[in-house]
């Protein structure tokens, strides 16, 4: 399984890193270990505590789109240790993120606990 690192830090970002002095630090990061790729206990309850987050998309060309979704604690669930579901309720009804998994499943999650300053980034594949 792929890591954030893997995903995130692609070739030009590696590139622009060593540029401009940052990636010998992020090369140690990746030594260490990645982060969590696997829901544990705490980030289950992370994300049980949340009450909005923003799904980021891209269409096949490659345009990205966030969208905020959000609803009572625990409407974000912990379905098993690498799936989250959410109900996708209406909204504006321009279904841009739906459009956007159909043609392109690749998405993420970007939670942010504004109250203590922590966040959680979860890159994946979606469908609804």
């Amino acid at each position: 399984m792929p890591t954030w690192m893997d995903i995130a830090f692609s070739p030009a970002v590696k590139d622009a890193q060593t540029r401009r002095g940052s990636r010998p630090a992020y090369a140690r990061v990746a030594q260490k270990g990645s982060p969590r790729t696997a829901i544990d206990a705490d980030l289950a309850g992370f994300i049980a505590a949340m009450r909005s987050f923003y799904l980021a998309t891209a269409s096949a060309d490659g345009q990205p789109y966030i969208q905020h979704r959000g609803g009572p604690p625990g409407f974000l669930r912990v379905l098993d240790e690498t799936t989250l579901g959410f109900a996708d309720f209406t909204g504006n009804r321009q279904y841009i993120s739906t459009g956007n998994l159909d043609e392109n499943p690749k998405a993420m999650i970007f939670l942010m606990d504004y109250a203590t300053r922590h966040r959680v980034k979860i890159w994946g594949t979606a469908r609804v």
